[in-house]
């Protein structure tokens, strides 16, 4: 019996999880915090992933200890303290400010398909992490990914492309993760034994 379902997503012990959804064959690592994020078909995160307002395309992998989407505080006012929006914490009369949490779960990250964010990287709020794109552990994204680029360091700046731009434009092209379970099971070992050039001629991408 395989461990993933397409029924309902594997979630690990010790997470919290409010207001958002998953795909099929999703997997949450044990202690994961996830708000006001869809999990697309496939992806997974590991242990102690705590993602915000996100996105997470289809078999987007997310390592230990990453944050995606972390929120922000109000920096144009006296005060950068959450008293000026979690106000019912701490006075019996107050209450939180709706319009600030709006206009915080409207800034949404989105992770592309393929895609994989490394051990303890951070991507900020707003930003685009593209198809087949590598975020290298510890690395702060401020800015869009191109597809199929691997970016790191603190601002994270591009390292180098996966593949020629032809390849990245024909994978892209093929969309497989769009492929329904059954072919993707028949392609299995291909994706395992064919380097990408490979696996394009024999697809056709």
């Amino acid at each position: 019996m395989p461990k993933l379902s397409a029924d309902a997503p594997f979630i690990h012990p010790d997470c919290e999880i409010a207001d958002s959804s998953f795909g099929a064959f999703v997997e949450i690592g044990q202690g994961s915090r996830i708000r006001g994020t869809e999990f697309r078909d496939y992806a997974y995160c590991d242990r102690l992933a705590d993602i915000a307002n996100t996105t997470v395309g289809k078999f987007a992998n997310i390592a230990a200890l990453t944050r995606i989407g972390p929120t922000d505080h109000p920096m144009d006012h006296a005060s950068l303290h959450h008293f000026l929006y979690r106000s019912s914490y701490y006075w019996e009369d107050a209450q939180d400010d709706p319009a600030f949490f709006a206009a915080r779960a409207a800034r949404r990250t989105l992770l592309g398909p393929d895609c994989w964010i490394g051990h303890g990287a951070i991507v900020r709020p707003e930003v685009t992490v593209g198809a087949g794109a590598v975020v290298a552990a510890g690395a702060v994204v401020t800015r869009d990914v191109a597809p199929y680029m691997i970016v790191a360091g603190v601002p994270a700046v591009p390292l180098r492309a996966r593949f020629a731009p032809a390849v990245a434009d024909r994978l892209l092209a093929l969309a497989w993760w769009d492929w329904p379970h059954d072919r993707l099971r028949r392609a299995l070992d291909d994706f395992r034994a064919m380097m990408a050039e490979a696996f394009l001629e024999r697809y056709g991408g």
